[in-house]
């Protein structure tokens, strides 16, 4: 409910009333707009006009897309210092410093530029000019064990 306005028009024209009904409706899920949108076009006909949907990205789904873009750029760089480490027979020890360089952002709204085009553009071309890219860069350094004395820790 908290997601979804609804704005009523009552008229009388003649001796017929007329109501008119403008439904907004904030989803978070893709497919179940979808299946809402079919949902209403396959019961009301049509006395129902769907609008094109409007895609933006919320402050925290954009915070989570950071948080997540840096956790896997830390992934990735720990998994190359494990492959360096394998190839001259060392093992890779604990992160000693993680430090996130530059972030990148870009995508995630249409342009003014294209605002104007919208209603000719596809669904498809819609969804690309509103999706969200992002990109991190790290610098990791990691303590370097050599084998042998990780060998005789165990024993």
């Amino acid at each position: 409910e908290e997601n979804m306005t609804v704005t009523e028009d009552f008229s009388k024209v003649e001796n017929t009333y007329h109501m008119e009904a403008e439904v907004c409706i904030i989803f978070s899920d893709f497919g179940k707009m979808q299946n809402i949108c079919n949902l209403l076009i396959e019961k009301l006909g049509t006395s129902v006009t769907i609008s094109p949907p409007h895609f933006y990205h919320t402050p925290e789904a954009i915070d989570t897309l950071r948080r997540q873009v840096c956790v896997t750029a830390v992934g990735n760089t720990r998994r190359k210092a494990q492959e360096v480490c394998r190839l001259f027979g060392q093992a890779l020890g604990k992160p000693l410093l993680i430090k996130e360089e530059e972030t990148k952002e870009w995508g995630g709204h249409i342009d003014s530029q294209l605002s104007h085009s919208a209603d000719s553009q596809t669904l498809q071309e819609r969804i690309q000019n509103a999706t969200a890219y992002a990109s991190c860069r790290v610098f990791a350094v990691f303590e370097i064990k050599g084998k042998e004395n990780r060998r005789n820790k165990l024993l």
